[in-house]
């Protein structure tokens, strides 16, 4: 029997956000749940965010707002985590030849167990030709579940300057990461 993925994962992987965030810093509340098209999951998403399957992958659903963005990618069964992830990492906003070559890590392939799924999460920073949003340095975070047979990448996009600079956009992307719920 498949078990609903509670928050525990991303509560062992994600920085917990101080209850006594400045007022401007808070982030906004995640009013709406949205369904992945497979069925597979929910995340929920600020009431303002707007979010779409992409037109070229019925299995990919990007969630965007306040200039950051958020992808859920699905693939059915489960696939090599490590392969999957690596994969997951090429996602990119730009294609590769729009990219620098250098990627500047964070953190890369941090692994975990939490009950019958796997975990990889890597963060990094990569330098786009042209500016994207109006910003040539952002941000990916890449977090790869596999187990209960799924297999899914989570990758959040922040414009560098902005990840850096607003502790609020630090804990929405972390938030609407850690919403996801197994179905």
């Amino acid at each position: 029997m498949k078990r609903p993925w509670t928050q525990v994962l991303f509560a062992v992987l994600v920085p917990v956000v101080a209850a006594a965030a400045k007022p401007d810093e808070t982030p906004p509340s995640l009013t709406r749940e949205h369904l992945h098209p497979s069925g597979a999951f929910t995340f929920r998403t600020p009431e303002d965010w707007k979010v779409a399957v992409s037109p070229a992958n019925p299995n990919e659903v990007e969630a965007s707002g306040g200039g950051v963005l958020v992808r859920f990618l699905d693939r059915e069964g489960e696939n090599g985590y490590d392969s999957l992830h690596v994969d997951c990492m090429l996602d990119r906003l730009a294609p590769e030849m729009e990219q620098e070559p250098r990627i500047r890590y964070e953190y890369d392939f941090i692994g975990g167990v939490v009950g019958e799924r796997r975990v990889l999460d890597s963060a990094f920073e990569v330098r786009y030709m042209k500016p994207i949003g109006g910003y040539s340095v952002w941000r990916q975070r890449n977090v790869t579940i596999v187990g209960g047979g799924q297999s899914i990448c989570a990758i959040s996009y922040a414009p560098a300057p902005l990840w850096k600079k607003s502790k609020a956009v630090r804990a929405l992307l972390d938030a609407v990461l850690s919403s996801l719920v197994f179905k």
